[in-house]
């Protein structure tokens, strides 16, 4: 099994939390209403599965592998686009946060906001998977034998392993901190 076979299979799932973020757009589109509740769950989904899963995997293992490696000039731009073009989903993630945020206090103008940042990921995530099934992920293979990609799938393995405890550890701190805070 080549190592990028977990990833694109993850891309299957992104694709697929995509679409439904696509339809709840066009819901609060046409109801010019959004639902905090739903962006609150659709940014958990972003950014604890399809970055912090998904891309840190790209990030800390693939591309730090790769740019051990001579790649093409080709290869290296479009890593270079990749790494990014992840910046800018965390930075866009983070501006539907905060305006989700301010909306749910009453702030109703944050809606426009909502609206474009939301469908700014739903049109940005299909050509980045795209980017990456079609024109990156299989010809970088060749750049590893059978051993660095075995290598790799295991570290892969280990970090989705690590990655639930991640995330609980920082439900509890962040819950902790949330009792500690002056107006509680």
């Amino acid at each position: 099994m080549l190592p990028i076979g977990p990833l694109m299979i993850e891309h299957r799932l992104i694709e697929r939390m995509i679409q439904v973020m696509r339809k709840e757009l066009q819901r609060f589109e046409k109801e010019r209403k959004a639902d905090p509740i739903f962006v609150d769950m659709a940014v958990d989904f972003i950014r604890t599965y399809a970055d912090r899963c998904h891309h840190g995997k790209e990030e800390d293992i693939l591309f730090r592998e790769l740019s051990k490696k001579q790649l093409v000039d080709e290869h290296k731009r479009i890593m270079d686009e990749l790494i990014e073009e992840h910046r800018w989903g965390r930075k866009t993630v983070g501006e539907l946060v905060d305006a989700k945020e301010k909306y749910a206090t009453g702030d109703n103008d944050q809606l426009t906001t909502i609206l474009d940042r939301m469908s700014a990921l739903v049109d940005f995530y299909p050509k980045h998977i795209e980017k990456e099934d079609k024109r990156f992920f299989l010809p970088c293979m060749e750049y590893f034998n059978e051993q660095e990609k075995g290598s790799m799938l295991s570290e892969g393995w280990e970090f989705d392993r690590r990655l639930i405890h991640e995330k609980y550890e920082n439900v509890v701190v962040n819950a902790e901190e949330s009792l500690q805070a002056p107006n509680k």
